[in-house]
């Protein structure tokens, strides 16, 4: 039995070994290619677009995107406002004033309201393309602000080939300084787009759309067979499938939109949670097409390779479970993990990277990484959870992430802890007690079985303290409520 699960965490070890080698290289091929820059082409003549808003009870956040919109540099007779409005909120009357409002001023609007949510935002999507009209198609969520030239940047790369179905920004941040979770979100959001993005496009791999901050052409979406809600993550479905049937993807590093990272770890597990489940929907779906393609080898393997992002950390939850009773056994010293500990540095070597381009102060920067770290390992079980959800076929209803704009505790869209924080408790308990045992039998191991214990003590602290925060406000805006109600009574 323990022979069988030494082989069963030798194979995990191994398997995270090879994802880290990808990450490797493309910090490789990032420096190899970081000196290159897209050529800026120019339009003779511009183009109408179409730009779609997809929006489900936004009230927070939905007149900030549309006066956005309306503040961008472009034609107004070549352009036009969809807001693909599934809201069931004030969010409706909110975003119904404010077209109203840019209608009077001249623009072209459309407030597209659907009987039902049928696809979630790949079907609203859908349904607006139906309508718009244009070729180009600019796509931002409720939580984004895009710059006034976006259009004026990013449409010339569109049409500066026929094959170029797809130009998109990197994200900014609206609020990286919020707190210490945005912070640790932002190096990741920043290495993401920086390292990963720009060495997947400057070496003709794969690249995926992150769903917002883009420019398609129409007719690049309806060769690639449409927005499909067959996945939670529907824009890497068609960005993948597009490029499989040979359109290109441009991204464009020195265009930046910002937009809000989630001020909530409530919120920011619902993200990530839902990107597991979709990106693991998507290998399921896409793996088997890409190596039948007649893509090369590298770009297959390198897209896979992508499709498993969110593999890692159910085989890190796996590792952590397993190492007590091969502590004890004592096989697990004959295993050789010293590479692994040489793998630990590709993480950091590409924070290091995407802040030195970004930032001067950037040594600043990198002090949320030890946030970063707990956080994002405190949150494998929830991500863990997402990716079996995926692999057992079990379809979840698409849940948004909540935005908040500002002070998330008096906003009616925050989240309280969920169950998982029970759990995320035991397993910090578990992982002291592997630390003592690797303290005692393997001391090597000590330091990452502490990491895991502070990782789980980390975020399950922050989850109740959050819900505890969450608690008093609305306790406190209850007992507001009740004593207007009170003075108002005894006026009468």
């Amino acid at each position: 039995m323990m022979t069988l699960l030494l082989v069963l965490y030798a194979l995990c070890a191994l398997t995270l070994g090879l994802y880290t080698a990808g990450q490797a290289i493309l910090l490789w091929r990032y420096w190899r290619t970081r000196q290159t820059a897209q050529p800026a082409p120019t339009l003779d003549e511009l183009p109408t677009v179409a730009v779609q808003l997809p929006l489900y009870n936004e009230a927070n956040v939905a007149c900030r995107l549309i006066d956005a919109v309306a503040a961008l540099d472009y034609p107004r007779d070549k352009l036009l406002i969809q807001a693909l409005d599934d809201s069931t909120d004030s969010t409706v009357q909110l975003v119904a004033r404010k077209l109203t409002q840019l209608e009077a001023r001249g623009f072209r609007v459309q407030h597209l309201r659907r009987e039902d949510r049928i696809g979630f935002k790949a079907g609203a999507l859908a349904h607006g393309a139906e309508g718009c009209g244009s070729d180009a198609i600019a796509i931002f969520d409720a939580d984004f602000a895009p710059p006034p030239d976006f259009l004026r940047r990013t449409l010339p790369h569109l049409y500066a080939q026929p094959d170029i179905g797809l130009v998109q920004s990197r994200w900014g941040h609206l609020n990286a300084d919020e707190n210490s979770l945005t912070r640790a979100q932002r190096l990741s959001i920043d290495t993401h787009f920086v390292i990963e993005q720009a060495a997947r496009n400057r070496t003709g791999w794969l690249i995926p759309f992150n769903g917002t901050g883009g420019v398609w052409r129409r007719s690049c979406i309806e060769a690639a067979g449409g927005w499909s809600a067959d996945t939670l993550t529907e824009d890497l479905d068609l960005s993948f499938r597009a490029q499989m049937a040979g359109w290109r993807s441009v991204f464009l590093p020195e265009v930046e939109a910002p937009g809000e990272i989630p001020p909530q770890l409530a919120a920011y597990k619902l993200q990530q949670a839902r990107w597991a489940t979709g990106n693991t929907q998507c290998l399921l779906k896409l793996a088997p097409q890409i190596i039948a393609s007649r893509l090369g080898a590298a770009q297959k393997i390198m897209a896979v390779q992508h499709l498993c992002q969110y593999l890692p950390q159910p085989l890190m939850l796996l590792m952590l479970l397993l190492t007590p009773p091969l502590l004890q056994s004592g096989q697990l010293a004959d295993l050789p993990l010293a590479p692994l500990g040489l793998l630990t540095l590709v993480s950091p070597l590409m924070y290091i990277a995407s802040q030195m381009r970004l930032h001067r102060d950037w040594l600043s920067k990198l002090s949320a990484f030890p946030a970063l770290l707990f956080i994002g390992a405190g949150m494998s079980l929830s991500n863990s959870l997402a990716v079996m959800t995926a692999l057992l076929g079990i379809k979840p209803g698409f849940r948004r992430t909540p935005k908040f704009k500002r002070g998330w505790t008096q906003s009616r869209y925050a989240l309280t802890a969920d169950a998982t924080v029970w759990l995320e408790l035991a397993l910090m308990l578990y992982a002291m007690w592997a630390a003592r045992l690797a303290w005692e039998l393997q001391p090597e191991l000590c330091a990452y079985m502490l990491i895991y214990a502070l990782s789980f003590a980390t975020v399950a602290g922050m989850s109740l303290r959050e819900s505890w925060t969450l608690w008093r406000a609305r306790a406190k805006a209850r007992g507001e409520d009740r004593s207007d109600l009170l003075r108002g009574r005894s006026l009468l």
